[in-house]
């Protein structure tokens, strides 16, 4: 009987879903809904994900691995963030469709969940409240970012 109400368990996709700050407010429930909108992709070490200057049209979750997110500076590349596991990147082409500021590579083998800012838009008209849960950790996490930039610190998840 109290097995009944109890929250089911989590699949560990949906448990680094969850421990991912864009997502952690979410309900068990809320996180099976996203899990339904992200799509897996996997890369190769040293393979390009995107390139600076392209259309931005997904944020990209790291589920294993790590990336490497740098851009062009003078005649070569500078690194601006290595990021692993339960980072993400990419996180503005969720609200606009403006050129990559960065390229963001594999580092090693890695395996990605993507989330498309056109199932994103779908999102905020059918459950609003999960895009608004979403929206909240997205300004949060863009308003920390501004404030370490404004105060010199480094960049941590730069895009």
């Amino acid at each position: 009987m109290f097995g009944l109400f109890k929250s089911p368990a989590l699949s560990p996709r949906l448990l680094r879903l969850k421990d991912s700050a864009l997502f952690d407010s979410l309900t068990p429930l809320e996180l099976k809904i996203i899990d339904g909108l992200m799509h897996e992709r996997r890369y190769l070490a040293d393979e390009i994900i995107f390139d600076e200057g392209e259309e931005g049209q997904a944020l990209y979750l790291v589920m294993s691995g790590r990336v490497i997110i740098s851009r062009q500076f003078g005649a070569g590349r500078e690194i601006v963030a290595e990021l692993s596991a339960g980072s993400f990147f990419g996180d503005l082409a969720l609200l606009d469709n403006a050129p990559r500021n960065a390229q963001t590579r594999a580092l090693d083998n890695c395996e990605l969940a993507v989330f498309f800012r056109a199932d994103f838009m779908g999102l905020m008209e059918t459950d609003p409240v999960i895009g608004y849960k979403i929206s909240l950790a997205l300004a949060r996490h863009i308003g920390r970012r501004l404030r370490d930039w404004m105060t010199g610190k480094p960049q941590l998840e730069a895009l």
